[in-house]
Formats: structure tokens, C-alpha cells, sequence
């Protein structure tokens, strides 16, 4: 184990693991954000990601999880774990709803799960948990640009906005715990920094990968005035990409910390929105 780590910050949120069981109702129309093809299909191949990205976080992390001696972060593991298996079931939930509108969703599950397994092959545990840090600050920014910023949501369908509110809460409560874990038990600046770097250039082409295809496949990948739309939302002048840009270039910082940002109201935000959707039932799955 490398020497060069830095401390866990203390005050680490709560990690509840909530047991949701979303139903995904076939009435829902294909395009369910803003009737806008480019953003649901981006979104959408997103979601193909998450059942074997999820999967493949928490091997990273479970490698390790023999080795940590803290009780406190060890305990923060097991929720982790616990958080990011519900995240992938409610998602391949939410993939078999739209492969049912006639998406390739089976086809791009399979090309996501035989990468992660040549990554998972070829590069080293160091590696993987790094890749899996850097995968995490990605969501975590995303996660919080949407509870600083729930208005996103509007463009949903109403039955899908607590899939995505509930995954973004859940990111924000856990955003610190594969991080700890590899500053603990590896602690490498420059592996954690190109590995980020790598995994940007990949994420952001295969992002956009897996947003074509699925267009292609409802034959709208001529719709330039959904593009357009998109994009603005994107990388417009208050585009969610120039939003997360501070934060994305924080974590080059040789004292970066994911809690270095105070999300708690963020995500106390974001759990009163979610009981207005759900009721006691979020109370009750925590």
C-alpha cells in the first residue's frame, strides 16, 4: 500500500440503502424527456451502463474491503455496496421498459458488460479502483447539478423523475466512499489523475456512442432541432457540462476530496422532493 494518501474528512453523510421497487408503466411515452429524442436517448444509454458499471464499482471496492480496518469506512463500504446494487436492479428494471419500445438496449448492455471485462482483465486493481473513483466523481457532479438544479426534472415524465432523483441523492450520499478506500489502500496521485483523464476521453465518446445508436434505431438521428435542444442543455451558457466544470477540475488537485463540497442541502433538497413523489414509502425504504 502506498504511502502517499491523504486523510478520510470527517462528517461523511449517512448511507441509508433504500429498497425501491419502481414500476416502469408501458404507457410512458419513448420520449419521455421533454418529448425530446436527444435527451431521452442520451439519458437512456446512460442507464445501460449503470447495471454492469454498478456491478463493476462494487468488485472494485469489495477487493479491498478485507483489507480496511477502519470500522467506520468499512461499515460506509457495505452501504455502498448496498446502494449500488439497488441502483443496477432499478435500472435494468428501467432498460427492459424501453427495450420494450423497441430500442437496442440488450445490444449495448452486452458491448458495456464485454468492455468492463477486457478493462477488468488488462488493467490492474489499482487501476479499477481508480477508474471506479473517477466514474464516481462523474456521477456525483452530475447527481448534484440536478439537486441544485431539480427544475431539470420538469422535463420528465412525472412517473420517471424518482428514479433519477432517488440515483441522484443516493450518488451524493456515497460520492466520498471509493475514494476513501483507494487513499487508504492505495493512494497513488498520478495513477488517480490519469486515470481520470483516460476515463473522460472514454466515458464522453462512449456516452455519445450509445446516444447515436439508440437514435438510430427510432430514426431520429437527423432531428437537429432536438439536437440542438439537447445540446443547449448540455453545453449551453447554463449548460449542465460548464456547470460541473469547477468541480471536474477540482479533482486534479493534489488535496482533492469529494466532501470538499457540502452537498447535505443539496440532498436534503432533494429527499423532500422525492417524499412529495413517493410519500412515506421513501421513509419507509430507508
Amino acid at each position: 500500500m502506498s504511502t502517499n494518501h491523504l486523510p478520510t474528512l470527517a462528517g461523511t453523510p449517512n448511507i441509508p440503502v433504500r429498497r425501491m421497487d419502481f414500476e416502469f408503466d408501458d404507457a410512458i411515452p419513448k420520449y419521455w424527456f421533454d418529448n425530446n429524442p436527444f435527451l431521452t436517448m442520451l439519458l437512456t444509454g446512460l442507464s445501460c451502463v449503470f447495471p454492469e458499471g454498478e456491478r463493476m464499482f462494487m468488485r472494485s471496492v469489495r477487493h479491498y474491503q478485507d483489507k480496511i480496518t477502519d470500522p467506520e469506512l468499512l461499515k460506509e463500504v457495505r452501504a455502498f455496496i448496498g446502494q449500488e446494487a439497488h441502483h443496477g436492479k432499478e435500472h435494468q428494471e428501467f432498460n427492459e421498459f424501453m427495450a420494450r419500445k423497441g430500442l437496442p438496449i440488450e445490444k449495448i448492455m452486452a458491448f458495456v458488460a464485454q468492455g468492463i471485462a477486457f478493462e477488468e482483465k488488462n488493467l490492474s486493481k489499482e487501476r479499477m479502483l481508480a477508474k471506479t473513483c473517477a466514474l464516481e466523481h462523474f456521477t456525483a457532479m452530475f447527481a448534484e447539478m440536478i439537486l441544485e438544479h431539480p427544475e431539470f426534472l420538469d422535463g420528465m415524465d412525472e412517473r420517471l423523475r424518482p428514479l433519477w432523483l432517488w440515483h441522484a441523492v443516493e450518488e451524493s450520499e456515497h460520492k466520498s466512499v471509493a475514494f476513501d478506500v483507494y487513499q487508504q489502500q492505495v493512494g497513488n496521485y498520478w495513477i488517480r489523475v490519469s486515470e481520470m483523464a483516460f476515463t473522460s476521453v472514454f466515458f464522453t465518446f462512449f456516452t455519445g456512442l450509445h446516444t447515436v445508436q439508440l437514435l438510430r434505431a427510432t430514426e431520429e438521428q437527423r432531428n437537429f432541432k432536438a439536437i440542438a435542444q439537447g445540446l443547449n442543455v448540455l453545453v449551453g451558457r447554463k449548460g449542465f457540462f460548464r456547470g460541473m466544470m469547477p468541480q471536474y477540475l477540482a479533482y486534479y488537485r493534489p488535496d482533492f476530496h469529494p466532501a470538499q463540497r457540502d452537498s447535505s442541502l443539496l440532498r436534503a433538497k432533494g429527499l423532500r422532493i422525492l417524499q412529495g413523489f413517493l410519500g412515506d414509502k421513501i421513509k419507509l425504504a430507508a
